[in-house]
């Protein structure tokens, strides 16, 4: 590791507006293969680990029942791909923390087909510099393995950088990698609970955050100094 500092984002429900759109294609799937799960609850697991979100919700169903629901997951959500958008502010965002000369790295564990459709509706490769997708680890959120990934994939220690995600799984795997997590609300979890969790600030979304960089430590990441303050 070198003193290379990097701003690490989640994207689903942090730079793309894509939770509900995974809650659906869950709640479809649990339905075609006959297992009853409340959507509230299909939503409280999102940005959860895939594999770990299917055996919670199915009861630790049988391996081939697991694995069909996650394919008809990717099926359903798939389908669905023209539905989504950036969120708010969030190519500015991107494009303002590379001005500040910070590399960008979309630390992701989407499979590598979502992660493809993610991309290109966020339309900013050219200001990312490092991308990591679930081909890169066995086990995602809350584990930290992506961003230890992420953070080797860039040449940054744990004290020079900074997580921006949306997710309880995105604060809990930030905190047992070391990393500072920024929290944003466009996921659908509330401030208390993301900070509960881990979070050392949460904006309403990237647009929000945008207006309030200076009160956040990434302006420090800028100048050299530690994600930590």
């Amino acid at each position: 590791m070198t003193d290379q500092s990097a701003v690490l984002f989640d994207v689903d429900g942090t730079l793309v507006d894509s939770n509900y759109l995974h809650v659906h294609a869950w709640r479809r799937a649990f339905a075609e293969a006959d297992i009853a799960v409340e959507t509230w609850r299909i939503h409280r697991a999102i940005g959860m680990d895939g594999s770990a979100l299917v055996r919670l919700l199915s009861n630790d169903a049988p391996a081939r029942v697991r694995e069909r629901l996650k394919d008809l997951h990717a099926r359903y959500y798939l389908e669905s791909a023209a539905l989504l958008s950036p969120l708010p502010g969030a190519r500015r965002l991107l494009e303002r923390v590379a001005a500040m000369g910070l590399p960008v790295v979309l630390a992701t564990s989407a499979p590598e087909d979502e992660l493809a459709v993610l991309r290109k509706v966020l339309d900013c490769d050219d200001v990312v510099t490092a991308v990591t997708s679930a081909s890169d680890v066995d086990v995602a959120k809350p584990e930290p393995d992506i961003i230890g990934t992420a953070l080797e994939r860039i040449g940054a220690p744990a004290r020079r950088a900074i997580f921006v995600g949306d997710a309880v799984w995105d604060a809990q795997a930030r905190v047992r990698a070391g990393v500072p997590c920024i929290g944003l609300l466009s996921g659908g979890v509330s401030r208390d609970e993301l900070q509960t969790a881990g979070a050392t600030a949460a904006f309403d979304n990237a647009e929000d955050l945008l207006a309030h960089l200076d009160r956040t430590p990434i302006p420090a990441l800028a100048d050299g100094r530690d994600g930590h303050g």
